[in-house]
Order: structure tokens, then C-alpha cells, then sequence
């Protein structure tokens, strides 16, 4: 059995969470969030938390319950933190603008790189060059980041492009000259 499994998700004040079957509703005061597991596990709420058992032995129903237990947590402290990721754009004349759901990027390509914002997501752009990322939903978000990034990965030898904030970048040395 999994040991983070074993561990019951608390539900605090504010949070509604609805079980039917596989499929797990929570929602909260930054939003609602939905998913449908494996039907290797039972998931039951009783006395204000959430509980996972897996149906069977097998690893798959283990790792399952581990995963399942992980997701709803996550779902949980979505609805009523969020989470965030900040995006910094490095380079001579790239930056990002937000028009209405769409995020221009100007990234030393030839066209502007248009990106349509999913539903659920909120951007924040500061001084150009700061992108900051916000939703419920932690996969969305950090795809949504990933996404962005995968249009101008840093390069390493100059440091431009764009890179999730605290990341760090190994610098190359440049071509020396006799």
C-alpha cells in the first residue's frame, strides 16, 4: 500500500467535494475542479476528509492509490490557494503583451507568436518582460508555462529566451579566436 495514499485529504471550511464513483468534484472560492480516475481505487468522503483505498493487490491499483490521492490533494488546495508559476522573458527586444485571451509574444521570430490562453488560467504581464501564470488547477497551469516556454528555449551561450523564474541555465563559453 501506498504510504501517502494511507494519508486522508482534509477538507477545509469553504471547500464542497462531491464523489460519484470515479469521478471527483471540488470546488471552492478560487473555482471548481473535476477528474475522473482509474476505477482500481474507491475514493469516500466521510467526517471532513477524503478517503482513497485501492480495490486490489495488483501495482497498478497501488500506484494508483498514491496518484489518485496526490491529484485530489492537489485539486483541494487549488480550489482554495491556486497556484502560480512566473515566466521571465530574457533578450533585446522580446517581450509579451495580453490582448483580451490572447498572449503576444515577440521573440526575435520573423511574426509575433500568438498564444490563446486556456479557460481557467489568469496572466499578469510586468514591465514586458514578466510573465505571471495563475490558476486552480496545477497541470494546467504548469503546462500553460511549459507551453510558453517551448517557443524560445534559453540558449546557452547568450542566456536569451524565456525561462521559469529561479531556473537555472548552464552559460557555455563562446568560440575563441586565435
Amino acid at each position: 500500500m501506498s504510504r501517502i495514499g494511507k494519508v486522508a485529504v482534509n477538507i477545509p471550511a469553504g471547500v464542497k467535494v462531491d464523489v460519484s464513483g470515479t469521478t471527483v468534484k471540488v470546488e471552492g472560492p478560487k473555482g471548481k475542479l473535476s477528474q475522473t480516475f482509474a476505477n482500481c481505487v474507491e475514493i469516500s468522503v466521510a467526517d471532513g476528509k477524503v478517503h482513497v483505498k485501492p480495490l486490489s493487490d495488483t501495482t497498478f491499483a497501488g500506484a494508483m492509490h498514491g496518484t489518485t490521492r496526490s491529484i485530489i490533494n492537489n485539486m483541494v488546495k487549488g480550489v482554495t490557494a491556486g497556484y502560480s508559476k512566473q515566466l521571465e522573458i530574457q533578450g533585446v527586444g522580446f517581450k509579451a503583451t495580453l490582448k483580451g485571451n490572447k498572449l503576444d509574444l515577440a521573440l526575435g521570430q520573423s511574426h509575433p507568436i500568438i498564444y490563446d490562453v486556456p479557460d481557467g488560467i489568469k496572466i499578469a504581464i510586468t514591465d514586458g518582460v514578466k510573465v505571471d501564470i495563475s490558476g486552480a488547477d496545477k497541470r494546467l497551469v504548469g503546462q500553460v508555462a511549459a507551453d510558453i516556454k517551448s517557443y524560445k528555449p534559453v540558449e546557452p551561450y547568450k542566456g536569451k529566451g524565456v525561462r521559469i523564474v529561479g531556473e537555472f541555465v548552464r552559460r557555455k563559453e563562446g568560440k575563441k579566436t586565435a
